[in-house]
């Protein structure tokens, strides 16, 4: 029969050993992962994307409330401007 201490040793002797193959796994090579967000260049914000920002900050909104008025702002800042 085990006791307590030799159960517990022998826990944390079989984590050691899971953990060492976790941590050995390689990692994709950088030239073949995609680029991420600060790699990517950024597209130049347009007047009317900029000034629906700045409103939508005024009024706090967040989430899925400012994407939706940014969303409806900028369509009618662009259907203003063709006309």
């Amino acid at each position: 029969m085990m006791t307590i201490s030799s159960r517990a040793a022998v826990a944390a002797f079989a984590s050691l050993m899971l953990m060492g193959s976790a941590f050995a796994q390689a990692t994709a090579p950088a030239a073949s992962a995609p680029a991420t967000k600060a790699e990517k260049a950024e597209k130049p914000r347009s007047a009317e994307s900029l000034d629906c920002s700045k409103q939508a900050d005024e009024k706090g909104l967040h989430g899925k409330e400012r994407k939706k008025f940014r969303s409806e702002c900028i369509k009618q800042a662009k259907d203003a401007g063709k006309k």
